[in-house]
């Protein structure tokens, strides 16, 4: 991802020397990560997944000259998010991306409760965990950067993807408040709440996307968001979607996103 020089700059700026993302490893985090790196701003990467995780310090070392560091960490238990804060204590962090997360897909009560409960405690609590400790250490130095990722499933019930599209409304409802409460700190928080994106997420979450996005195409629309709105609508998709659903009734949108992620998850089973 080329950013231009302009938003490189104002990026560094305000957000370096260093940034932290969760779920670093690939899709939306790993292009969040090298663009943030092509800025000059050193990252620590965190996932699960420790020979992607490598695989991208690599290449940003070897391309954009900067600093990067690795946790291999589940922060789906309380022990991961303690990890990133203890492994980051001695660094002057200036962002966060909380972008780890995960989704199950079909009907809640035909699903496995320990998975159901792990995609709440990572989609909200670590995430909340995170932003917390992260958003009172930019308070006290007057200056910082959250990008929270929610979904456009986060706007309305969504049949089907029901539990997910739960944690994504308290994603969207908590960034929106505290872009608020963190502006006259000098704090920029931002919610991206993109559409249906082509990533192995939708593989774990055993649903066929579609015509979904690629993730490269919503990072410059991330970036350039930061410090500028609360919310964003990454990609051309995601803003029809919304957009196309926005003027009818609630119960009628929850309605329409029954048919298609039942849709979505009966061809995943094919």
């Amino acid at each position: 991802m080329n950013l231009d020089q302009k938003l490189k700059e104002r990026l560094k700026t305000k957000y370096g020397s260093w940034a932290i993302v969760t779920g670093a490893s690939s899709g939306i985090g790993k292009e969040l990560t090298l663009a943030l790196a092509s800025a000059g701003i050193n990252i620590v990467l965190v996932s699960r997944s420790k020979d992607q995780l490598e695989a991208v310090a690599t290449l940003i070392n070897a391309t954009h000259g900067v600093e990067s560091r690795v946790i291999v960490a589940d922060l789906a238990v309380p022990e991961g998010n303690e990890l990133v804060m203890d492994f980051c204590k001695g660094l002057n962090v200036g962002l966060l991306v909380a972008n780890a997360g995960f989704a199950t897909s079909g009907n809640f009560i035909e699903n496995r409760i320990a998975d159901e409960m792990n995609m709440v405690f990572l989609n909200c609590i670590s995430l909340a965990t995170l932003t917390y400790h992260y958003a009172g250490k930019f308070k006290e130095k007057g200056r910082g950067g959250i990008i929270l990722i929610s979904s456009l499933l986060g706007f309305q019930g969504t049949p089907y993807a029901a539990n997910y599209a739960a944690t994504k409304a308290y994603v969207q409802s908590l960034g929106e408040g505290l872009a608020i409460e963190l502006k006259p700190h000098g704090v920029d928080v931002l919610t991206a709440a993109p559409g249906p994106v082509n990533t192995g997420f939708a593989d774990r979450a055993k649903m066929n996307m579609g015509k979904a996005q690629k993730p490269q195409g919503m990072v410059r629309s991330i970036l350039s968001s930061l410090g500028r709105r609360s919310t964003v609508l990454p990609g051309t998709l995601t803003k029809f979607l919304k957009y196309s659903l926005s003027p009818l009734p609630r119960a009628l949108q929850v309605k329409i996103m029954s048919g298609i992620m039942k849709k979505m998850a009966s061809q995943s089973k094919r």
